[in-house]
């Protein structure tokens, strides 16, 4: 680009936020109109909105029939937390961390359960090898690094006739990725990530073996009310159709409901994963092209097609860290890119989300703008 030319086209979504994301192309407010606001989630027509947003759960992510699906409190991290400490300590566990999520369920369960588990981490931009490990222990793990823009690229290496349970961490990838259903014992996400739902609450999807765990296993540990999911040795059923732990917003359960039915509409899941391929696409496209930056990435197979994180690499660059923050500032200013800078805990560079939700046109948009911007800030600190 010469002069620093501002591009003729600019994204007309500029929200690449990686949580919460952009909502639903066309969304508006009129779209919750049926939402039973002032009643009680207890009272018919609550039970009917909660028992078809696990329904529709059920169906746009091909949920087999014999797992559990619930809608619980505290977003994916209330999710994630309540399997560990209602399942964990039966037996040996693995916790796999290659980017800051995972390392904080590594610290709830060194430190909090105080478990003495197997620990295998990966740097930023990698994963760690799941040959390595040992399926008869629980295993704990993100399926989609959030922050570190990698993801595991399939669950061959998951033995179907593994003894532990497998938990998996998969707020950025369900409804972007193909999930292997018989390889995952536990499923957690929220509703803000792929969907651009409105955050607060989290899924949790629980196979028959961690249904058996549940009724056979009692945690040496005290559990919080909002935590159980057992009572008397028995599964509590009533969680999973709908009847929550805590009182749930009808707001947000029906703002879920509209993306569930948007991505119905669409085409389902396999119409959710290609749109996400074509954006995180576009994006890797365009670097490709150019020796100033990189995919976070080390590995093609294993980059992430949601939360596409990037770094830096020309060598006038002195502060990496300050580049990129004014690298994003100045493309929040020109209102092309909102909440594009890497999360605090990465390396420096830009996180761009390419979620369903977000339109390939804006993703296409944008990359002349990361350019411009760049071209102007490395002009303006020479």
């Amino acid at each position: 680009m010469t002069d620093h030319a501002i591009p003729a086209a600019r994204p007309v979504n500029p929200r690449f936020s990686s949580g919460p994301c952009a909502k639903i192309p066309d969304y508006n407010l009129e779209m919750l109109s049926d939402a039973p606001l002032g009643r009680s989630h207890r009272a018919s027509v609550g039970k009917a909105k909660l028992a078809e947003a696990i329904e529709l759960t059920r169906e746009v992510l091909r949920v087999p029939a014999d797992y559990r699906i619930a809608i619980v409190p505290g977003s994916d991290t209330g999710a994630v937390e309540m399997a560990m400490w209602s399942l964990l300590g039966a037996r040996g566990v693995e916790m796999l961390a290659w980017e800051s999520f995972g390392e904080g369920w590594v610290t709830d369960v060194v430190k909090q359960l105080k478990l003495d588990a197997v620990v295998r981490k990966a740097d930023y931009g990698q994963i760690v090898n799941f040959a390595d490990v040992d399926f008869d222990r629980d295993v704990v793990f993100t399926w989609n690094g959030t922050t570190s823009g990698v993801r595991v690229p399939d669950g061959d290496a998951i033995p179907a006739d593994r003894a532990g349970l497998t938990i998996c961490d998969a707020t950025s990838a369900a409804f972007a990725m193909a999930l292997p259903w018989d390889r995952l014992d536990v499923v957690t996400f929220s509703w803000q990530k792929v969907l651009g739902g409105e955050g607060g609450h989290g899924m949790l999807i629980l196979s028959p073996r961690a249904v058996q765990r549940l009724e056979s296993y009692t945690p040496a540990w005290p559990l919080p009310k909002i935590f159980r999911l057992t009572k008397g040795g028995k599964l509590i059923e009533g969680i999973f159709k709908g009847e929550t732990i805590n009182t749930p917003s009808m707001l947000a359960v029906e703002d879920y409901l509209v993306s569930l039915k948007w991505a119905q509409a669409l085409g389902g899941l396999d119409a959710l994963i290609a749109r996400c391929e074509a954006n995180a696409g576009a994006v890797r496209g365009f670097i490709a092209a150019r020796d100033w930056i990189e995919d976070l990435a080390e590995d093609p197979r294993t980059g992430s097609t949601t939360s596409v994180c990037l770094r830096f690499t020309d060598p006038r660059i002195k502060d990496g860290a300050a580049f990129a923050k004014a690298v994003a500032k100045r493309l929040e200013a020109e209102g092309v890119a909102f909440d594009i800078g890497a999360y605090r805990d990465a390396p420096p560079g830009l996180r761009i989300w390419c979620g369903a939700t977000v339109e390939t046109s804006d993703v296409e948009a944008l990359m002349p703008w990361i350019e411009w911007a760049f071209e102007a800030e490395i002009a303006a600190q020479h």
